[in-house]
């Protein structure tokens, strides 16, 4: 794994350590034109780090607000000042920000080892967002269908009987198999690399170097009965906005519970020197009851992309099996026993 470390130094007031002071610039500089390869297209290339603090639900005590006040924004980087400053766990994802909404100033522990604190994650960016999610308007992912519901069950229910039977029983992340798209998730292994080509642009996620070749040649969908991790995504212009339609999507992968049907259509935006909107729409009607929309400023960064080295160092899964074995062994023995 790839961490991305603070310097933090003690200045006898609490800092904003892990904590970016600075929002995303989306003022555009006066002049400033969207660039261009040497075939006319908007240049996006380079690596974009999505490191934004902004939880993709709308949080209860901001309810009904699409965005802070200036005022808000200083405040909330105060609370989540002192939520760092606390020194324990890690705040991964939404959590530093839901934890400064509650006033804590403990971040708690995980109460298991091997963990890290806040030192070793990367700074965060602040803006003026409430959620992520910009559709529907309360900012709050849609409910989950009936049909979701029933798998979600059906699967709890195979896993109480079959919790590591075998690799496949276990969850795609733990076996370093897929780690699904679309990546919401912030300040984690959250940097994107894009390359472009006249007939190709190709996207490579940090989270397991996984790369998303999109031809932008017309080219159509595989057929229906061919089927991938991450979809089979096809791109277009429209503007000066890249559009990766994304369709085909295995079964035995999963985004928040989605089924086959998942299909996503995400929009790259450069809207500054260093801001690329990301936003993506996402549709599986045996899922949600409705399609829903996030949008996350990306921002331009200098940091190099790194291999994420699952497999070399995944002991976990060895544990996890060979306990599975230990408790099966056990389990027969009492029954032996009892006889």
């Amino acid at each position: 794994m790839t961490y991305r470390g603070l310097l933090v130094v003690a200045v006898g007031v609490v800092g904003l350590a892990g904590v970016s002071a600075s929002a995303f610039a989306q003022d555009v500089p006066s002049g400033w034109t969207v660039p261009r390869t040497i075939d006319g297209t908007p240049d996006l290339q380079g690596v974009w780090a999505n490191n934004s603090v902004t939880p993709l639900e709308r949080p209860p005590q901001w309810a009904g607000k699409t965005r802070l006040t200036d005022e808000e924004l200083a405040e909330l980087k105060v609370a989540a000042a002192a939520v760092v400053a606390s020194g324990l766990d890690a705040q991964f994802g939404d959590q530093l920000v839901l934890k400064a909404l509650e006033g804590l100033t403990d971040a708690g522990s995980y109460d298991t080892t091997g963990n890290y604190n806040q030192f070793w994650m990367v700074d965060r960016d602040f803006t003026h967002q409430t959620s992520l999610v910009v559709a529907p308007a309360d900012g709050r992912v849609p409910d989950v269908t009936e049909a979701a519901t029933r798998r979600s069950e059906e699967r709890r229910a195979y896993l109480r009987a079959h919790p590591a039977d075998g690799p496949e029983d276990r969850a795609l992340g733990e076996r370093c198999a897929n780690f699904g798209v679309p990546r919401l998730g912030a300040g984690y292994n959250s940097y994107l690399q894009i390359f472009q080509t006249p007939s190709h642009a190709a996207i490579l996620k940090e989270m397991a170097h996984d790369v998303k070749l999109v031809p932008l040649d017309g080219t159509a969908h595989a057929p229906d009965g061919v089927r991938f991790w991450n979809g089979d995504s096809r791109g277009r212009w429209e503007g000066d906005t890249l559009v990766v339609e994304s369709a085909n999507f295995s079964s035995k992968s999963s985004f928040r519970g989605s089924s086959d049907g998942l299909h996503l259509v995400e929009r790259y935006t450069r809207v500054g020197p260093d801001t690329l909107n990301y936003e993506v729409t996402i549709t599986d009607p045996t899922t949600w009851t409705q399609p829903w929309t996030v949008l996350i400023p990306l921002k331009r960064s200098e940091d190099a992309i790194f291999e994420y080295a699952c497999h070399e160092g995944n002991y976990g899964m060895d544990g996890i099996l060979s306990g599975h074995r230990a408790d099966e062994r056990a389990a027969a023995s009492a029954t032996t026993q009892g006889q």
